[in-house]
């Protein structure tokens, strides 16, 4: 096949020329050559021989890679088989290591880490960990081998997060960017746990309560909460109802947020004999904290509110859906009508917990074990075999509906009622 001494515009109007494949070598470069397919399709291709083999490598598709272009790498791929070097080889294992590097990127085995933990977590906590990584660690050190990670590295990605004042989230995406690095010392393909050595690197995080308000201040929040969609505040009728539904089952903020219509059995007769358990709200195990289902009584105050959350849900799948339906609300919408209503740094919606829990122990009514078990405060040490989810129930269905009447005596009363003083004390 002679040699052809070959231009842009004569490359551009080849053809051909009626076989399936016609190959047309260039005069300027050895073994760069042109195969021009029956349908169109024009390649570069380079010939070459290495230790006495022939063999052919593509160089691009025209007019992606142009004449200019096609010369210009042919010249370099025949200068490595003068070293010695078979450009097909070095090809394949350059994409071998580029391919390697991908799926041992620090945000690679991160991600394979979070897949593998995921089915243990709360879908709250799961949540959390996801966005920690993907806001704080992925922009900065999620393209970085893993093995390749300095302590000094994660120190200035963790302290990006302290400049912000977020102290205890940086101690906390440290956490898991620690138990990263650790599954990749288990899996082959991290070093060590960098953040071993930060120890000390860190301000520290002195962890502070939930702000709840005391028992003395009760009955003015009740009264505030039960006013948050009148004037002056003029607040959401829902955001009101969740509140108090709040104060009423006293469950975690992501817990209410996150609650579905079918985790309630709201059609169960509300006057109980004694002993029997009545509307209950069923939590699953993927949305509690400590992965273990959990079953909330509903006094009769707590079903009136739900019913009223339900005409507002319309067909949402939510209790408490946000501006789209097939969301909910934001985990600050609780937060920002406490703040509102003057509470800021005096109660969140977690105080609702600590509040009943006060409250509860301090009337000698109830044990401490239904308390505990209300409150989803389960014994590290209860093995998932023992765990039972209905433990004491009647016994917390009447403590539930004993805590609403309470709520209501002190709502009612504008001065505090007996039972409330003697808590404060």
């Amino acid at each position: 096949m002679p040699a052809t001494k070959l231009t842009d515009a004569a490359y551009k109007n080849a053809t051909s020329e009626g076989k399936s494949i016609r190959k047309i070598q260039d005069s300027d470069v050895s073994g760069l050559a042109m195969w021009v397919y029956a349908d169109g399709r024009k390649y570069w291709r380079l010939r070459y021989y290495i230790a006495g083999k022939e063999k052919s490598l593509s160089l691009g598709v025209y007019p992606k890679v142009g004449l200019a272009a096609a010369r210009k790498k042919a010249v370099e791929l025949n200068n490595q088989i003068v070293d010695g070097v078979d450009p097909s080889a070095k090809r394949k294992a350059d994409a071998d290591a580029a391919k390697l590097a991908a799926v041992n990127t620090f945000e690679a085995v991160a991600r394979e880490w979070y897949d593998k933990q995921v089915k243990t977590w709360a879908a709250s906590h799961a949540l959390d960990v996801k966005r920690r990584l993907e806001r704080n660690i992925y922009p900065t050190l999620g393209a970085r081998p893993i093995s390749a990670l300095t302590p000094p590295e994660v120190l200035a990605a963790i302290r990006k997060i302290e400049g912000r004042g977020a102290h205890d989230l940086a101690h906390r995406v440290m956490g898991v960017v620690g138990q990263v690095l650790r599954y990749g010392v288990a899996t082959g393909r991290g070093e060590r746990d960098h953040t071993a050595d930060l120890r000390g690197a860190l301000t520290p995080h002195v962890k502070s309560n939930q702000n709840a308000v005391p028992a003395k201040d009760l009955p003015q929040l009740l009264r505030d909460i039960a006013a948050y969609d009148l004037p002056p505040i003029n607040g959401e009728k829902q955001t009101r109802l969740g509140l108090q539904l709040l104060a009423l089952t006293f469950v975690r903020t992501n817990e209410l947020i996150g609650a579905t219509w079918d985790e309630f059995e709201l059609d169960l007769p509300i006057d109980l004999p004694a002993g029997a358990c009545g509307p209950m709200w069923s939590i699953p195990a993927c949305r509690m904290k400590g992965n273990k289902a959990h079953m909330v009584p509903l006094a009769p105050q707590a079903v009136k509110v739900l019913l009223e959350l339900k005409t507002l849900a319309g067909d949402s799948p939510y209790v408490l859906p946000g501006r789209t339906p097939t969301k909910p609300i934001s985990n600050n919408t609780m937060l920002f009508a406490l703040y509102r209503l003057g509470y800021r740094g005096k109660m969140t919606g977690h105080g609702f917990r600590a509040v009943a829990s006060t409250a509860l122990h301090e009337s000698n009514k109830f044990q401490p074990d239904w308390i505990e078990r209300q409150l989803a405060h389960v014994p590290a040490n209860e093995v998932a075999a023992a765990y039972n989810r209905a433990l004491y129930l009647p016994q917390r269905t009447a403590m539930m509906y004993w805590w609403a009447d309470y709520l209501d005596s002190l709502m009612v009363s504008k001065t505090l009622h007996k039972e409330s003083a003697s808590l404060s004390t």
